[in-house]
């Protein structure tokens, strides 16, 4: 196959990749790249010297391509399939972007704040900071409680790109800072997500090791 994926299955970033990859049922090898491993973490350093993932390789056009939301874009360029991540009109197409902007920078970094607080040592914890993430929850699920549809997807009918984001932000936000009952249109939507194939395909993956999610202290 001359499409390489580079990724851990419990990685959130790569999760919305494969949801793309998925959906159109694009061929690939997945690389699992386990960074406990000196010579594994060496190559893929080599790689991508920034050293996170998910990154895509294209033996047959020799590039390289990080960032999620960047490999999603190639795949609709290069891979294209019957979902379309992307709308061709052009506002809506902004706006897709807008909102899978959002909820990475929003939703899945201040997630990965308080996740990352967790792994730390008890006297180098970070009180303050989860604090400030958990607002930004607050406030990010407040949004998206007003701006989402009642059906459907993120941008409507269609499923996009905003999609592919917004499963894995919004399943770990759950899980640190989780829904309530006056969230329910995310909550119907994160729902709706979790049912189609090729999320529901990913979330089967990662389940042997759902294990390793750093739990909070008490």
């Amino acid at each position: 196959m001359s499409l390489t994926l580079y990724y851990h299955p419990l990685s959130s970033f790569c999760w919305k990749v494969l949801i793309a990859l998925y959906e159109n049922d694009v061929p690939f090898t997945p690389k699992l790249v386990k960074f406990g491993d000196a010579d594994e973490r060496a190559a893929f350093l080599k790689l991508w010297p920034i050293g996170k993932f998910p990154v895509l390789y294209d033996e047959q056009l020799q590039r390289m391509i990080p960032e999620s939301s960047i490999i999603i874009e190639y795949l609709d360029q290069h891979r294209a399939g019957a979902t379309r991540f992307i709308p061709e009109e052009s506002d809506l197409a902004l706006r897709t972007r807008l909102r899978d902007r959002f909820l990475d920078l929003y939703v899945h970094m201040p997630t990965q704040a308080i996740v990352f607080d967790r792994l730390r040592p008890a006297d180098a914890r970070d009180p303050s900071g989860v604090a400030e993430a958990r607002a930004r929850l607050r406030t990010s699920y407040t949004m998206l409680e007003a701006e989402l549809p009642p059906a459907g997807w993120a941008m409507g009918d269609r499923f996009t790109l905003a999609d592919c984001a917004a499963l894995p932000a919004l399943f770990y936000a759950d899980k640190v800072e989780p829904l309530d009952d006056g969230l329910r249109t995310v909550g119907a939507y994160l729902d709706r997500l979790k049912a189609r194939p090729s999320v529901a395909r990913v979330l089967t993956e990662a389940e042997p090791f759902f294990h390793l999610f750093p739990q909070e202290q008490g």
